[in-house]
């Protein structure tokens, strides 16, 4: 496992990121104990967001009672504010929850458009003073959308930048990373499974490993999990023919117009679940199909017969997907499959 300098800020951690948004899904003891053996077993880059219900509570519960160090690990996390009274107070209470004085890596979530001094909202001036308190270390953003990907990056104004980074990449996405180490910006990889898409950590982690200055940050909820991604951090997986060719035929298969399952989209004025209906019928197919057959999930389904068009989601859409016409032909599969008709 080859160490990653994420760009002007000089930190330096393992190549193997900690996703906390997964762990809001598992009791505090659980999420502790998993933390605990993440650390203990060489991980220290842990990102979590104000958004993430309780998984800063939990990241607080475990490393700010006095397990650690505090300067043996590096926290990331985010604030969705859009105004400088929100951010104040997301600050605050992300800083109470961890149980620390200071964030080291502090993103704006999800951004739309990329703050700057001066332009009349304020909150990049938030990002400066919350830095000259010590409450903060650097500036960072995330983001879905290439375009405002690389407007953070060229702008030269956030230490590092987070962007969906998967094998299932476009070509033009893959060269942010290289864009991102012109401009000394660390480059952060989340949805390095693409959502759940893909399934095999061996292929996730050799792609990502080609590229200098990436940090993947892996989503875990399970010790099963966390188990694989620490197997790799002695013996780490490498593009070998055999990995590169599967990897080509994942993309020959998945490339194109597919749902990410980002939530960009969302919320649906019908109240259609579009992040996953969208992607269901890759889900039948790639996770166990049991869980995606239930009755709540046959009547998620049914909601988009509720579509009325009115294509709000098309134009949140950072992949210019045709929401509605995909979402029809994922209920189209999905009942063939209830029916018995279609394999999966």
């Amino acid at each position: 496992m080859k160490n990653v300098v994420l760009g002007r800020t000089g930190i330096e951690v393992p190549q193997n990121g900690f996703g906390a948004l997964p762990l809001q899904r598992v009791s505090v003891e659980e999420a502790v104990k998993i933390l605990r053996r993440a650390y203990d077993g060489g991980i220290r880059f842990f990102d979590t967001a104000r958004a993430y219900s309780d998984s800063e509570v939990k990241l607080g519960e475990a490393f700010g009672t006095g397990y650690v160090d505090r300067k043996d690990i590096f926290i990331a996390s985010k604030t969705k504010a859009t105004t400088p009274e929100d951010f104040w107070k997301d600050l605050e209470t992300s800083l109470s929850n961890l149980k620390t004085d200071y964030i080291d890596i502090y993103q704006f979530h999800m951004m739309n458009t990329c703050y700057r001094p001066g332009d009349g909202s304020g909150m990049y001036e938030c990002m400066e003073e919350a830095r000259r308190q010590g409450k903060i270390r650097f500036i960072s953003g995330t983001a879905h959308k290439y375009g405002i990907a690389q407007e953070l990056i060229e702008s030269e104004l956030y230490d590092t930048v987070q962007y969906p980074m998967s094998y299932l990449a476009s070509e033009k996405e893959i060269e942010l990373i290289e864009l991102a180490n012109q401009h000394n910006v660390g480059f952060i990889c989340m949805k390095g499974l693409a959502g759940g898409l893909i399934t095999n950590s061996k292929a996730a982690m050799a792609f990502i490993s080609q590229f200098d200055g990436a940090v993947p940050i892996w989503g875990i909820q399970r010790e099963s999990e966390l188990e694989e991604w620490l197997s790799y951090m002695d013996e780490t997986p490498v593009m070998d023919d055999e990995i590169f060719n599967f990897i080509k035929s994942e993309r020959d298969e998945l490339m194109g117009e597919f749902c990410r399952g980002c939530g960009y989209c969302m919320p649906c004025t019908v109240g259609i679940e579009i992040n996953n209906c969208n992607r269901m019928s890759l889900m039948l197919r790639r996770a166990p199909s049991k869980g995606w057959l239930s009755e709540h999930w046959q009547k998620e389904m049914e909601k988009i017969e509720d579509c009325v068009n009115c294509g709000k989601c098309i134009s949140k859409c950072p992949y210019e997907l045709q929401i509605p016409t995909l979402l029809r032909k994922n209920l189209e599969d999905y009942r063939e499959v209830l029916k018995g008709n279609r394999k999966v």
